[in-house]
């Protein structure tokens, strides 16, 4: 479970207060076969608007210590070797831990496998780890040797079959983190193992007590309760987005601050393509949407969607990839891509005159630009 902590750590920033302390948040450590005399610390605040921070460690005899201004929010710190140039980055080869505010925790192994100790959090964690140990470790060895392949140039084939045992043991994985959730509804550990219940995230937060739902790992509760609902939006959304359904209507601000309603547009083929200047296959299919605008600007408009930007982001994408077609921003109320039920970045949905759907297509696809061509020839 040491390496399933990396991915529960990523999770989205949501402003909320935990416990406040005075006392600095330290963590030592004593890390052997490390090749490098110095390390980074990646530093970052959860659940909070506040950027990341890197810091240099450097190790004396294999030892190290991080001190950590109090704050009010758990800190996510991954702990990477100094990268050698011209030698790629071993994502094994990583300590993930998470630090409340005054925690005192010590680091003892080496980059591959360690135990963080020094607070309760760690004290749970780590009897269910050492419990969940020979699964853990079959899912990871599993892990590391379908990356090795990639790296190595395996066929996608041989990757696949090597992989294909995860899926029973993450199942496997999730039932007894669901168990202890079960069996230990305030403990804040619970909200963390909530993560790793796949299929079963809903059924983990409903057993969850208001003391666990409203302790340290308050956000990170909030933060998947969103996401449950949002999915369940989604999942109703779904039934009325299908070629062949009315559109649902909506209004948003464009680039002026100006309300720009879906309906306005009757009349004409619209698409509708949702984007963010953060999405590579969006902006790297700009210039073929750039073709296909001036070719059927005259039968067709496209209203870009701008989803997960902020507002200045967003008019410097535009700007600068010089789009011409009508832009809005979906800012989340109401959240469109809810409304759509959007899985993937680009979405294309074509909508005709009358206001149904006409063609929806995930992805940067050829399938797009092959429809339109025929719908307008």
């Amino acid at each position: 479970m040491k390496k399933n902590i990396a991915w529960a750590l990523a999770a989205g920033a949501v402003l909320l207060g935990a416990c406040q302390s005075n006392t600095k948040t330290t963590i030592t450590g004593t890390l052997t076969g490390v090749e490098s005399d110095t390390l980074r610390a990646i530093c970052e605040p959860l659940f909070s608007d506040s950027k990341s921070v890197e810091v240099p460690l450097v190790l004396q005899q294999g030892s190290f210590k991080l001190q950590l201004e109090p704050d009010t929010v758990p800190i996510s710190v991954t702990i990477i070797p100094t990268p050698e140039p011209g030698k790629p980055f071993d994502m094994t080869k990583r300590i993930d831990l998470l630090a409340f505010s005054g925690d005192q925790l010590t680091v003892k192994g080496d980059l591959k496998e360690y135990q963080v100790t020094g607070s309760d959090f760690y004290t749970a964690y780590n009897k269910l780890d050492e419990e969940m140990k020979p699964l853990n470790d079959s899912i990871k060895s599993i892990i590391n040797r379908a990356m090795q392949m990639q790296q190595e140039g395996g066929a996608q084939d041989s990757i696949m079959k090597v992989v294909a045992p995860l899926e029973d043991l993450e199942k496997r994985a999730a039932s007894r983190c669901l168990e202890y959730i079960r069996q230990h509804p305030d403990e804040d550990l619970s909200v963390f193992l909530a993560w790793r219940t796949g299929e079963k995230q809903e059924e983990a937060l409903e057993l969850l007590g208001d003391k666990a739902k409203n302790g340290k790992l308050a956000a990170m509760y909030q933060f998947l309760d969103k996401i449950i609902k949002e999915e369940q939006e989604k999942a109703k959304a779904k039934e009325n987005v299908a070629e062949g359904k009315t559109a649902p209507d909506f209004t948003l601000k464009d680039l002026q601050g100006k309300d720009l309603t879906l309906s306005s547009l009757r009349g004409k083929y619209v698409v509708l393509d949702f984007w963010g200047s953060w999405c590579g296959w969006c902006i790297k299919g700009i210039p073929e949407m750039k073709k296909y605008y001036e070719k059927y600007k005259g039968k067709m408009e496209i209203l870009g969607i701008d989803c997960r930007d902020t507002e200045e982001k967003w008019k410097e994408a535009v700007e600068k990839h010089e789009l011409p077609w009508l832009h809005v921003r979906n800012e989340g109320n109401p959240d469109v891509s809810t409304l759509y039920a959007i899985e993937g970045y680009p979405t294309k949905i074509v909508i005709d005159p009358e206001g149904n759907i006409a063609k929806i297509v995930v992805g940067e696809d050829p399938a797009f630009y092959e429809y339109l061509d025929e719908l307008f020839k």
